[in-house]
């Protein structure tokens, strides 16, 4: 052995990318194991390597004994033996005996080998997974290896991507060999090695695009505050300057559009629609309908729901084709939304005030449960149907057993009266389209 076994291990650190010393431990160890398959002993057997060298001795330390009480060969030898290799053997002490690599055999040798390539091929994977691990939430660029069931597989160098059909954008078509971008997502352990997802619907995606093509973004300058899409067909992004001399709209815009055209070109021209944020949930819930121009946002806090009154006009716009604007508008603010005409409105709180069952009416509930209903902001059998489980399980003597049958009453109550009232609005407007129609018949009337 020489300093050109060295250089070989040096070699194979840097092309598997992974460390020199764990290539030369695995070494050690291989030989260690070759020995034991060889010599029948492992545990008592050193790797010496020197790193000037590049020599390696594999020795066997064996305790020295009475010739006639050697009961392990792999582990002892006797004292006559070992006196024909140190003279100064004695009883009770050491001996290291060189093992010749000659000895070993062929298959011991490919077991050293074997161990050697799976301990460095387990190192080169666990050092791709940890490098793409830390990636994560990153851009990564590469080319279109194969379709495989609908998956895009994708080198992207050193690991295995793929873009399962899930995360693809649907209308979007590519060949073997084509370029591509997208989110790493996660990056997962296979017998095969890490396998790194990667996906281009997640709106993080969009967020990050966005910062390449917006230094203001990249910087910090600009804050990108919520984001929400329907890959490939529309995605709504909210940003916020943190500087009052830039436009924050404007510079994600870019010059004549350039900024976001990028972006759009890159998502297979899915529309983007740049709202300001704001702090007043009605006012950025006003302009997360745009283009749709709202009247007034009624906030209902409790149920974490806002009602965007706009006009007749602007209705089929405020909610988009198949509910899209108004879809997108409630993922960017978080919260649940009507969007409805004033009439529409002033319909539905004529109703709910119609249609209110007092707590009283609900079997079960004394007055004691009833203070502490109100107390909890629970102030009718409505109330009752619309708040949480764990809400009404919060309340103080309510078990829940006694919330599940306390809500199904109201629930019925309401039920009830909501159904009576709709039958009477319906009589009523029957009854007054009958008396337009005679009006319409006998003019003299």
């Amino acid at each position: 052995m020489n300093y050109e076994v060295l250089e070989a291990l040096r070699q194979i650190a840097q092309e598997k990318n992974v460390n020199r010393d764990l290539v030369i431990e695995t070494l050690e160890m291989g030989l260690i194991s070759a020995a034991k398959r060889r010599f029948g002993t492992g545990d008592n057997v050193e790797v010496n390597i020197d790193h000037t060298s590049g020599e390696i001795a594999v020795e066997a330390i064996k305790e020295i004994v009475a010739d006639d009480e050697v009961e392990n060969e792999g582990l002892q030898v006797g004292l006559t033996h070992a006196c024909k290799t140190d003279a100064n053997a004695k009883v009770g002490g050491e001996l290291r005996l060189r093992l010749n690599f000659a000895d070993f055999g062929r298959n011991a040798i490919q077991t050293t080998r074997q161990v050697l390539v799976q301990r460095v091929r387990e190192a080169e994977r666990e050092k791709i997974y940890d490098d793409y691990q830390g990636r994560v939430g990153e851009i990564i660029s590469g080319t279109v290896q194969q379709i495989s069931r609908g998956d895009i597989l994708v080198n992207i160098g050193r690991a295995e991507a793929v873009i399962p059909l899930k995360e693809q954008i649907r209308k979007e078509r590519y060949r073997q060999g084509d370029p591509i971008r997208a989110y790493l997502l996660d990056v997962l352990r296979s017998a095969r090695g890490p396998q790194v997802v990667l996906s281009r619907t997640h709106p993080a995606f969009l967020e990050r695009l966005f910062q390449l093509e917006v230094p203001e973004i990249y910087e910090g300058v600009i804050e990108i505050k919520a984001v929400s899409r329907e890959p490939g067909e529309r995605a709504k992004i909210a940003v916020h300057s943190n500087d009052a001399r830039i436009d924050p709209v404007g510079a994600c815009v870019g010059m004549k559009g350039s900024r976001v055209q990028a972006v759009v070109r890159e998502l297979s021209n899915e529309r983007i629609d740049i709202v300001p944020w704001s702090e007043d949930e009605a006012i950025f819930f006003s302009r997360a309908l745009s283009p749709a121009t709202v009247r007034r946002v009624v906030i209902d806090r409790r149920e974490k729901r806002m009602s965007a009154i706009v006009d007749e006009d602007q209705l089929s716009l405020a909610i988009g084709k198949t509910g899209q604007n108004a879809r997108l508008a409630a993922q960017l603010t978080g919260w649940n939304v009507d969007t409805l005409t004033e009439a529409r409105y002033e319909e539905i709180q004529a109703e709910r005030q119609a249609t209110t069952v007092p707590l009283s009416d609900v079997p079960g509930t004394g007055q004691v449960t009833r203070d502490r209903l109100e107390a909890a902001g629970i102030l009718s059998a409505n109330d009752l149907v619309r708040v949480s489980l764990t809400a009404l399980l919060d309340v103080p003597g309510i078990g829940e057993t006694t919330a599940e049958k306390m809500r199904e009453t109201a629930r019925e109550l309401v039920d009830a009266k909501v159904s009576a009232y709709r039958e009477e609005q319906a009589r009523l407007q029957a009854e007054a389209e009958v008396e337009k129609t005679k009006s319409t018949e006998d003019p003299s009337e």
